[in-house]
């Protein structure tokens, strides 16, 4: 039997380890070496140090708002679609990482990054409902990626073309 104590805390503890696990795996993927130095960079990208405290606040965003919405979803079925959205959004923000940083395909990261924008706008639109505090908490998520999608233009369009990996 599960008590109301630990129906308060699952969430919480699966929410923060998901979240440390993207952002680890992000992490081990981006790789700030001489193919990343080499780039040309346009003058208003942010300094490399900023993106890691941002990262942490957006990732940590993300499990309060994960947590707000699994608690406040009424059904089995609302919580799976939860789940499988945040899920997506998982997988969409590690295989951008990927593309740009392993891949060295800016062109394609910046295809993927739509992907990944309008995952957070879905669960922007699917959480409210069932938390209007739980969808506000990825606003500034949504704000970094679009950020985050005109500096990858930019890169893009400044060292065109790319190769192969």
């Amino acid at each position: 039997m599960t008590t109301a104590h630990g129906r308060i805390w699952r969430p919480v503890l699966a929410a923060a380890l998901t979240a440390f696990a993207v952002a680890s795996l992000g992490a081990l993927m981006t790789d700030l070496g001489p193919w990343y130095q080499s780039l040309r960079k346009p003058a208003w990208q942010p300094p490399d140090w900023l993106f890691g405290p941002v990262w942490t606040l957006i990732f940590a965003l993300a499990a309060l708002s994960a947590v707000l919405a699994w608690q406040s979803a009424r059904t089995r079925a609302a919580r799976r679609w939860i789940v499988g959205l945040f899920g997506l959004n998982a997988f969409l923000n590690i295989v951008w990482t990927v593309l740009f940083f392993r891949f060295h395909r800016p062109d394609w990261a910046l295809l993927e990054v739509g992907l990944l924008w309008l995952s957070i706008a879905v669960l922007m639109v699917v959480l409210a409902p069932h938390s209007r505090a739980a969808g506000w908490l990825l606003a500034p998520y949504l704000a970094w990626v679009t950020f985050a999608a005109a500096l990858n233009l930019a890169v893009a369009e400044l060292n065109a073309p790319f190769a192969a990996a």
